[in-house]
């Protein structure tokens, strides 16, 4: 008599076999494991969290019953592990039977499983402006905190440079006056206003230095002419010799002058 080796082998016997026998099939192989431990099929299903309808069909290799072969290789491995047997013959003979039983390949594609391979979703035009809308927020905050960086720096080296501007002309600015209390002495008394700052150099006629360095306020002196008087921007300067305005146009050379003044 010719052997199915796809027919079901159901022996009835609680010994269990060594091995996977040539004709045996792997959810048989499984359940007679099973039974020669003792092991009750609920309490199976409920340890290995799977269905008792779907360890029902997968000991009477019903694979009709059962999703994807995937997931049928699946179920005989942690099957086969619970039970302490090795389960690459049973995934052996389980490609061998699988085409037959259902006229699929063991390795197809999941085209009919209940568990889909999900493609990514695209956004929803709203979603997409949402997002393109904090984009723009966000790089309109950037441009503003670029543009007030740099306006702060801008400011800053402007206060800068015109501080540093300023210190030089305050400090070249100096008196140096020769006759300290002179304005209660006798003599003849010369008077030098200034529209802006200039250098001068004033000896009198006794060779006295009255003053000399850079002044830029009214200058008020006392002493004997002739005075000897170095100015060097006349056009700053304005001079009296005892209440006389002083023309000082005859005297300028080059914007400077320079002569002897006597009353």
């Amino acid at each position: 008599m010719e052997v199915n080796p796809n027919s079901q082998q159901s022996t009835g016997s609680s010994v269990a076999p060594n091995a996977l026998g040539n004709v045996q099939r792997p959810g048989e192989y499984l359940r007679q494991i099973r039974v020669s431990q003792n092991r009750d099929l609920d309490s199976v299903a409920a340890d290995l969290k799977m269905q008792v309808k779907t360890l029902t069909a997968l000991e009477h290799d019903d694979y009709k019953a059962l999703p994807e072969a995937t997931f049928i290789k699946g179920y005989y491995r942690s099957y086969a592990k619970y039970l302490n047997v090795d389960a690459t013959a049973i995934i052996q003979r389980f490609d061998e039977i699988y085409q037959n039983d259902t006229g699929l390949l063991p390795n197809h594609a999941l085209n009919n499983s209940p568990i889909k391979i999900m493609g990514k979703l695209p956004g929803s035009n709203s979603e997409r402006n949402r997002k393109w809308l904090k984009r723009g927020l966000i790089a309109l905050v950037a441009i503003v905190l670029i543009i007030l960086v740099v306006t702060g720096i801008q400011k800053w080296s402007s206060k800068k440079t015109a501080s540093t501007e300023a210190k030089p002309q305050q400090s070249d600015v100096q008196v140096l006056s020769m006759n300290d209390g002179v304005n209660t002495q006798t003599g003849d008394e010369l008077v030098l206003n200034f529209n802006e700052p200039t250098s001068v150099k004033i000896v009198d006629g006794t060779g006295k230095v009255l003053a000399t360095g850079r002044q830029s306020s009214t200058l008020t002196l006392h002493g004997s002419s002739p005075f000897q008087i170095r100015l060097d921007d006349a056009k700053a300067v304005s001079l009296s010799l005892n209440n006389e305005q002083i023309s000082l146009s005859p005297y300028t050379v080059n914007g400077k002058a320079e002569f002897r003044l006597s009353r």
